[in-house]
């Protein structure tokens, strides 16, 4: 691989600006190789007819060891000279090029100048992160000490002090019997004491409290019986201090209160009632100990990911430095790698070892205290593993691909065969059977553009791992999505067909009942592969799906983050699927799929729950909207919230005209929708995609851009008004003579499923570039203790 390339690939994405523009360097190389070949045309020089091997062969031989040159002889020949100068924001390392006078000259200063911005730039960002690394190791430290502390009084707080009272008192009995042996001790015994005491040493036990004189006098193999069981006493204790070493200090918990980090709903209504304080007095309890346990092991992972993200880019842009280097060298036929790549070697970034320093603490750290002395295991948590890819997987989702590909096209040609469009029982499967089986229809079309999505993400370099807050190495590929969208296809095609077969063929056409239970029994297994609590099919990614689901349903008690409000907004893109949702349970639970009927329009309470389903997603993010309004007092969010709710109006109107078919509700209806798409496009195109901006680089786009082809752009802004207006369809009720009406229901459904995918790619592009503007390539973690420092100040 190139190593432009390779270098494009490994950074980080969040620090892209801060690395060094490897590109345009090259470019700049370019140039210069470019002035050289107009100039300096190089024509080979004929050889000479009776010689057959290169002139440089018969050049005297320099010999195998290296012979320096002399001092004045490098100097002269030396291009540029480096030299660190002090400005008032630091130091920063200026090249001087010695060669300007040369022709072409003025290409090599462009360069070199060039190459001490990126040094610079390069040199100055990774002192502010090692800066900031070296800050937040020493608030971990300080919450580790309150761990150790906390770990104390949880487990024995009284029997720690008994224990080191009794040390206490045992060291001094042992150093007054020794007292008064040292007294009665022959001298012939000093050599025989020395070779004991030095066994003793060996075992790393410390004689505290003892003169060289009395050690001299002491005789262990004259020592009485009972003193000989001080002797083993006092021996334990010192092998007891020097295991614990020292005792941590429990004065640090005079300086410390509890975070109240873990939120729950009932957490969440006594804060906005004020009830419950920021922070809380220690309470020493197993079930604290474990919570603070888990939060500082979550800390330590995270800090661990900064310092390993550190140490690449320290790596990444000094292996640049030198490769670009060389290519000058190559280039202008010049020797300046040397010298420069000294002052790289000797510049803070290839010196400082605070990072390596860091990561060897908390790797000891982590193991010792989290992972029970097990390197392996620490190691493991610590470095995670990326998820290969693997080649079952690849053909698994080839076989289930071709099979619903197949299922699909047998399915076309079955009605088509048998004439099922005009088969008298038409309109009554289109009203029954149909939004019963088109439910999966949404969810596979749904994966299929969150699949595409992935793969795009990927290759313009999004992190949405990092947006979503997916573990590293959990985070599914464009692959698994298709894989499980494509299997559900087969089930549900498969289940198409069983149902046609057992319907036309005369032997299973007694039990119609049975066939009506197909859909029902797809639904249930669906629900039992999502709510399975073995570890089968991506565990991870069904218990984060989960829990955003539950954060969403309890919107207003959860701190909202990305994850949740995205998963509503895509559940506002399936409100047709909850519709269908609503008509199982109804179709299932009044009886109607024994005879094939529906009857759930003359329901009221089905009516009813019409309205609630159809609103549940949109009243969802307003609940969040309203939550971040009171957290953040952010206007904009009040204005998101707004949207909503005129969205809400808008399908209830909607709702209302579809069962009433009242022209003064086709006229509210109208209204209302229309005021609502023009006011959630303006949001999708301005506030979501950050595009629409009259004064940017790239005219009424932004002024960072991923994909490099503006049209795409253009084209999405087109496609995401007209798949918005879409919505109109069920207000002026257009009719298509060839297409029956739930026909036109499903594919409507399926164009704003279509513009959600394309949605979703440009929302996760403007929060990427939001992030990389602010450097932001790590999450907050919340720590479990809060240090009081003016508490410690006055005492």
């Amino acid at each position: 691989m190139i190593f432009g390339k390779e270098f494009a690939s490994q950074m980080v994405p969040e620090w892209q600006e801060a690395y060094m523009d490897y590109d345009y360097l090259k470019t700049l190389l370019k140039e210069i190789h470019n002035f050289n070949l107009r100039t300096k045309p190089q024509q080979p020089t004929p050889l000479p007819k009776n010689l057959k091997r290169r002139p440089t062969l018969y050049r005297a031989f320099s010999g195998l060891t290296h012979h320096k040159m002399s001092p004045a002889q490098d100097i002269e020949d030396q291009a540029i000279l480096v030299n660190s100068v002090q400005r008032e924001n630091g130091e920063r390392h200026e090249t001087m090029f010695l060669m300007a006078d040369d022709e072409g000259g003025e290409y090599e200063l462009v360069y070199f100048k060039r190459l001490d911005e990126e040094f610079n730039k390069v040199v100055n960002f990774y002192k502010t992160k090692v800066e900031e690394v070296v800050e937040e190791a020493n608030v971990l430290t300080k919450q580790m000490d309150a761990l150790v502390a906390f770990r104390i009084k949880v487990d024995d707080p009284h029997a720690w002090f008994d224990r080191t009272v009794e040390m206490t008192r045992l060291a001094s009995n042992v150093a007054a019997s020794t007292a008064a042996l040292s007294v009665s001790t022959p001298s012939s015994a000093r050599a025989r004491r020395r070779s004991k005491m030095d066994v003793i040493e060996d075992d790393g036990s410390i004689n505290q409290g003892k003169s060289d004189d009395s050690s001299d006098d002491e005789d262990v193999k004259e020592v009485k019986p009972v003193n000989q069981n001080v002797v083993i006493e006092e021996k334990k204790a010192k092998n007891f201090r020097r295991k614990s070493k020292r005792p941590a200090p429990l004065d640090i918990l005079d300086h410390m209160t509890m975070n109240n980090t873990v939120e729950t709903p009932r957490s969440s209504i006594k804060e906005f009632l004020n009830i419950v304080p920021d922070q809380t007095e220690l309470k020493f309890s197993k079930a604290n100990l474990k919570k603070v346990e888990q939060q500082l092991k979550r800390a330590f992972i995270e800090f661990h990911h900064k310092l390993r993200l550190l140490k690449s880019f320290s790596f990444l842009n000094m292996t640049a430095f030198s490769k670009i280097m060389k290519k000058y060298d190559k280039v202008s036929s010049r020797n300046a790698s040397k010298s420069y790549l000294e002052m790289v070697d000797n510049a803070y970034l290839g010196t400082c070892d605070e990072v390596t320093k860091l990561m060897e603490r908390v790797e000891a750290t982590f193991i010792n205290h989290f992972a029970n002395s097990n390197r392996s295991k620490g190691m493991n948590i610590l470095r995670p593993k990326p998820r290969r890819e693997r080649h079952r997987t690849t053909f698994s989702l080839g076989f289930f691909a071709g099979s619903a590909v197949a299922l699909l096209l047998a399915l076309i040609l079955i009605i088509r065969a048998r004439d099922i469009l005009s088969a008298k029982g038409k309109d009554q499967y289109m009203t029954t059977m149909f939004p019963l089986y088109s439910l999966f229809g949404f969810i596979v079309l749904h994966m299929i553009m969150y699949a595409a999505n992935i793969y795009y993400w990927r290759r313009y370099r999004v992190n949405y791992t990092f947006i979503f807050g997916f573990k590293e190495g959990t985070g599914l590929g464009h692959r698994e999505v298709l894989l499980v969208g494509f299997a559900l296809a087969v089930l549900a095609l498969g289940c198409v067909h069983a149902n046609l077969d057992m319907e036309m063929d005369p032997r299973t056409g007694d039990y119609k009942a049975f066939t009506e239970l197909l859909p029902l029994g797809l639904v249930v297994l669906v629900f039992a592969v999502l709510f399975c609590p073995f570890n089968v099919i991506y565990p991870s990614s069904r218990c984060f799906l989960l829990t955003c689901l539950f954060h969403c349903i309890c919107a207003p008690l959860y701190k909202v983050v990305l994850p949740d409000f995205f998963l509503a907004d895509q559940l506002t893109s399936q409100v047709q699927a909850l519709r269908n949702l609503e008509f199982y349970v109804c179709y299932y639970g009044w009886g109607d799929y024994k005879r094939r009927e529906d009857s759930c329009d003359t329901y009221p309470v089905f009516r009813t729950f019409l309205f609630i389903v159809t609103a549940i997603p949109y009243w969802l993010r307003l609940l969040q909207c309203l939550r971040r309004l009171y957290e953040e007092k952010d206007k904009m969010q009040g204005m998101n919230g707004l949207k909503y709710f005129l969205t809400i109006i808008a399908i209830s109107t909607r709702t209302a005209f579809t069962l009433s078919n009242a022209n003064h509700w086709k006229i509210i209806a109208w209204i209302a929708s229309a005021i609502a798409v023009i006011f959630s496009t303006y949001w999708d195109l301005v506030l979501d995609w950050g595009l629409l901006q009259r004064k940017s680089k790239n005219r009424w786009l932004r002024d960072k851009l991923l994909i490099p082809h503006k049209s795409v752009y253009f084209i999405a802004i087109v496609l995401n008004v007209v798949l918005r207006f879409a919505w109109l369809q069920t207000v002026l009720n257009f009719q298509v003579s060839f297409l029956h009406r739930e026909t036109l229901i499903a594919i409507v459904a399926s164009l704003e499923i279509i513009r959600r995918g394309i949605w979703n790619f440009f929302r996760l592009e403007n929060e990427h570039l939001n992030n990389v503007g602010k450097y932001r390539a790590f999450k907050s973690v919340p720590l479990p203790f809060k240090y009081n420092e003016d508490e410690n100040e006055d005492e």
